[in-house]
């Protein structure tokens, strides 16, 4: 069943530039503390703040009850929905379809269809960020074998798996990884249970893509590369470093296009790239000075490259395996 819709209050006297705030809705089918989901949450409770929208969501909504969430937002005059259709892309697509007058910015596996013209696409393309983590991860594994736990073996997650793996590389050309999926997008027990056994296989550092793998490295006392959001503080030991999606440039950009009335059919996924400020590398927290100098100095090397363009991090969406 659909989560509960939950609406946020919005700040007393707020107006956008042109005297209206635009009505926003959420559609997550996890918690909006979910990974993911929650840097879209964020975005667009910090565009409330600003009084540039009236944010309303609903949580944990199942594929089966999507396209109606959908259509009930729309028919209560909502001016752009978000969320990820991952797991219903024709049938989202169609309800879309159904009412051109609404704005749909949606995460998708797949392009913007210009025969839908008021739905664009997104993804979390932060294989930017995910490479300077794999530099790190590189420095700091002592054997050389890592353990990367993932959902699902996606585009969204594939290219972030490469891209780390990529820069793991540049650190040791010979590192070895364990790669599997646990098929859910939120199961930590699960995904606890496939990193210990990555770690009785040999991994002395972990790639932790779904919640629950941090929790195995810090139980078995071995080190965490997070993803998505920034999961040091709640892991001081274990979680060197993350790469940080940063949804707000992504949201922004599509407010504005409602609001001048430009929005068509698109893919903002350039909006996650680091030149854009779509992504970062979390603060190292407790691991500061604990990093090797020489991929500390990398790092920053590369992340100057890749904001200037002088860099390029190889898009790869092809199912990353074990080595």
């Amino acid at each position: 069943m659909a989560g509960a819709a939950v609406a946020v209050a919005l700040p007393a006297g707020a107006f956008a530039q042109d005297g209206k705030v635009l009505k926003v809705a959420g559609i997550y089918t996890v918690p909006v503390e979910q990974q993911w989901v929650s840097r879209i949450h964020i975005a667009a409770t910090a565009a409330q703040e600003a009084g540039d929208i009236e944010y309303t969501y609903s949580e944990n909504t199942a594929n089966t009850d999507y396209p109606r969430v959908m259509r009930e937002y729309a028919e209560q005059g909502y001016d752009l929905i978000v969320g990820e259709i991952f797991g219903v892309e024709a049938e989202a697509r169609e309800v879309a379809a159904d009412y051109p007058d609404v704005a749909f910015l949606m995460g998708s596996s797949f392009k913007e269809d210009p025969a839908v013209p008021n739905l664009s696409v997104f993804d979390n393309y932060i294989q930017d960020a995910s490479y300077l983590s794999g530099i790190i991860a590189g420095a700091m594994s002592e054997n050389g074998k890592i353990g990367m736990v993932g959902g699902f073996p996606i585009p969204e997650v594939n290219r972030l798996m490469h891209a780390f793996m990529a820069g793991a590389k540049e650190m040791k050309p010979d590192m070895e990884f364990q790669v599997s999926f646990i098929g859910s997008w939120f199961d930590p027990p699960k995904a606890k249970e496939t990193a210990y056994a990555m770690i009785e296989n040999g991994a002395d550092l972990l790639y932790a893509e779904r919640f629950g793998v941090s929790d195995a490295a810090a139980e078995k006392g071995i080190l965490a590369i997070g993803n998505v959001i920034d999961t040091q503080p709640d892991y001081p030991e274990t979680v060197v470093a993350s790469a940080i999606w940063h949804f707000e440039p992504t949201l922004n950009a599509a407010i504005a296009k409602v609001k001048d009335g430009t929005f068509t059919a698109e893919d903002y996924g350039i909006y996650s790239f680091m030149k854009e400020g779509g992504c970062s590398l979390a603060p190292y927290g407790t691991f500061e000075g604990k990093i090797p100098q020489e991929a500390l100095d990398l790092v920053a090397e590369r992340e100057a490259a890749i904001k200037s363009g002088e860099y390029v991090v190889e898009i790869n969406d092809e199912e990353p395996k074990s080595s």
